[in-house]
């Protein structure tokens, strides 16, 4: 039993303390407000996902979007101000979608492909063709403190989706991934008015049981404190599959009139049993196997996926005048995660003959991170300038070891399925949890948001000066140091030819941890880091009711590779993304809503060695894929809504050589809600089908340039209420 765990206990304690406290302190300022003749004017609070004196940016119309979002060390931006592309989906959009995790609520963006994770289940996330790790998650802005392998709702109000490169603006993703885009995950925060929410559903296989509650408190309502727990548990529908999930977290925040805090605490306990691996392809395969026939393929009986994760940060501002104001953040996050894993390793699509094999890892993962700075703003003759310098620091102290099976001989069209017994025999110990690795990265950023013309024109540029730091280990033996510093510089121009219409452009950098490669007698390293350049053209638009934005991009992302005398090194290898990508968003009329997009990626592989791959398309990139899902609420008395979704994403190869194509694919996902009161309580109804036509895909071809074919889940109905005490 891992020792993290009795805290769930301690959390949940402190928590009913502190909420009863908050009553007692409301019913009190009650009575003593009663027993005065003067009249209190009333204070409004806004909710803030961090201890800005900003909070949230507004919803949009139709609420599924917000009018903007955090633009790095920026803070919260409007999106016609941004020369950059942004999009915050909000808490009303996860909870009419019934959304369980970031992949979820992700469905919705056309530039974003869901996938797992390289050897275990994690989820991982393709934008615009480049892959982002659920670990590579920002919580209000500070990376690495999530859970590591999935995300769930409970944990947060918004996702924010900042599609391009980002180095300046977040500074570089510590896991070495997220050219295409970053995703920032905002806190829950205690709004105006007290809440006692309870939902519970299921989907026919499971269930699931949740209760947010939230309280302001104090002498004008200075000090919130919310609440979640959720436990999630049962099968799923695919088949001897088992999942649970446990979770709680506590939000406390001050607002005071020159001193803002706020923190978070959380607690996640996630348990995977049997589920379906993804299915690896080797250099011989000539032909791809049907989606149809691996869905009937279930995992291994002894396989299973643990991980407990305890996480918090804690975040102040403090206005030094009406101008200036500084502030710091912490965030930490220790993760245990044990688990045993198999994989199928299709070598002969015709015969079905593929290896069967088993692996263990261990881990132990112990993040922390850091941020101070200050901002200030002040004018220059017609130039009104925001200027804001941080300093950050994140260390990374990784420590797991591998255990390994010999591979058994299967076949893809009869699999074998081996007892519990045999599986220990293949492993043996696998050890318990040596150093692996202890990255810290630093970075200094200046910045300046500049804008003129009565505010039409916003000019975003700045630098960031960073430091890699990479001690590599095997098996807690020391064995080498990568050490590289970069300046990563970013130009952004907004220019509003119209209050409703804005034409941007950006150059901005991406500055990526080296991929890890092997040498020419198969040992292990680390290529040093590089530098991956965006340039992007757009057009957005926004009136009371519909917004939308059309765009260009352009990025570079080199690879590395093992020279003729067997080092690894940074070659001149390089993938080309290039695309055009539209959407839309908001209220269409007074019951139609709408949310979609289009994205249209152009890949290719450059200067590849001895010219084998040049001009092919990068693998796992689909050349189109879109999106387009529209909530109408029905004329009837009763409040009744009805939504769809079409999800279409093109062909993809699933090598490097582009002689394996997987089809393009189309799912449909509907849903209904309905809000009524039960005995005065209010309460929501929802039913969603995802997947109706339970079609068999290929989700995904790739995780890291690897052929590793991902299938899309089957058809899952999910009923749920929400009731608001």
């Amino acid at each position: 039993m891992l020792k993290i765990k009795p805290l769930i206990v301690l959390m949940a304690l402190a928590t009913n303390t502190a909420v009863v406290h908050a009553e007692q302190l409301e019913n009190s300022s009650s009575t003593s407000a009663s027993d005065h003749t003067q009249q209190l004017s009333t204070i409004t609070v806004q909710a803030s996902a961090d201890a800005s004196a900003d909070g949230l940016t507004p919803e949009f119309a139709g609420g599924q979007v917000a009018t903007g979002g955090k633009v790095g060390v920026f803070g919260n931006q409007n999106n016609l101000d941004t020369p950059f592309s942004l999009t915050s989906y909000t808490n009303q959009y996860i909870q009419d979608r019934q959304a369980e995790s970031v992949g979820d609520v992700l469905q919705a963006d056309s530039a974003v492909r869901t996938a797992k994770g390289f050897g275990n289940f994690q989820e991982a996330y393709f934008i615009r063709g480049f892959i982002l790790a659920s670990d590579d998650t920002a919580y209000n802005g500070l990376y690495g403190i999530l859970p590591r392998q999935y995300i769930p709702t409970e944990l947060f109000e918004r996702v924010e989706v900042f599609k391009g490169a980002s180095a300046f603006l977040n500074g570089a993703i510590p896991g070495g991934t997220g050219i295409g885009g970053s995703i920032n995950l905002l806190p829950k925060r205690a709004g105006n008015e007290p809440l006692n929410r309870v939902s519970a559903g299921t989907d026919f296989n499971g269930g699931y049981l949740s209760t947010d509650v939230a309280r302001r408190f104090g002498e004008d309502d200075k000090f919130g404190i919310r609440v979640n727990a959720a436990y999630r548990g049962g099968n799923t529908e695919i088949d001897k599959e088992d999942n649970s999930l446990g979770l709680a977290s506590i939000a406390m925040d001050y607002k005071g009139d020159q001193l803002r805090l706020s923190g978070d605490l959380g607690y996640n306990n996630n348990r995977l049993k049997s589920n379906r691996p993804s299915l690896r392809l080797t250099n011989t395969v000539t032909s791809l196997p049907s989606a149809s026939q691996y869905a009937n393929y279930h995992g291994q009986s002894w396989t299973y996926s643990n991980e407990e994760d305890l996480f918090g940060s804690f975040r102040a501002e403090y206005d030094l005048s009406d101008a200036t104001t500084a502030y710091a953040a912490y965030g930490f996050r220790k993760t245990e995660e044990d688990g045993v894993y198999s994989s199928q390793q299709l070598s002969n699509t015709a015969t079905g003959a593929t290896k069967l094999s088993a692996s263990t890892i261990p881990r132990k993962d112990t993040n922390q991170t850091a941020e101070i700075g200050v901002k200030t703003k002040f004018e220059t003759g017609a130039l009104k300038h925001n200027v804001v310098a941080s300093s950050s620091i994140y260390r990374a102290d990784k420590r797991y070891s591998y255990g390994y099976a010999t591979s058994l001989d299967d076949n893809f069209y009869n699999p074998i399925y081996t007892s519990d017994s045999k599986i220990d025999k293949w492993l043996g110990a696998a050890g318990t949890y040596p150093k692996a690795g202890l990255s810290t990265l630093r970075s200094i950023a200046l910045g300046d948001n500049i804008s003129a013309l009565n505010d039409r024109l916003t000019v975003m540029l700045g630098a960031r000066y960073q430091e890699i730091d990479q001690d590599v280990y095997s098996y807690g033996t020391y064995k080498y140091n990568i050490s590289e510093n970069k300046v990563t510089p970013a130009l952004g121009v907004s220019y509003k030819l119209t209050p409703e219409v804005a034409v941007y452009a950006n150059y901005i950098e991406a500055l990526v941890q080296g991929d890890a490669i092997q040498d020419s007698v198969g040992n292990n390293f680390i290529a040093d880091p590089f530098v991956s350049k965006q340039k992007e053209l757009g057009l957005k638009y926004e009136n009371d009711h519909i917004g939308g934005g059309l765009s260009y991009f352009y990025t570079d992302r080199q690879k590395a590779s093992v020279n003729t005398a067997g080092t690894p090194q940074l070659s001149q290898a390089t993938n080309i993304h290039q695309g055009i990508e539209f959407n839309a968003y908001g209220q269409l009329t007074d019951s139609v809503k709408l949310l979609g997009g289009a994205t249209w990626i152009d890949t290719k592989q450059k200067d590849t060695f001895q010219g084998l791959y040049n001009g092919n398309r990068v693998i796992g990139v689909p050349e189109f894929q879109a999106n387009v899902e529209a909530d109408w609420k029905l004329p009837i008395e009763q409040d009744v809504s009805v939504n769809g979704r079409v999800v279409y994403t093109g062909s993809t190869y699933a090598n490097n050589a582009n002689t394996l194509k997987l089809n393009d694919w189309t799912r449909v996902d509907l849903g209904a809600s309905y809000k009524t009161q039960f005995k005065n309580v209010p309460t929501t109804l929802n039913f969603s089908v995802s997947n109706v036509f339970d079609k068999d895909y290929w989700a995904s071809a790739s995780v890291n340039d690897y052929s590793y074919l991902s299938l899309g889940d089957p058809r899952t109905f999910k009923i749920g209420a929400t009731f608001d005490f």
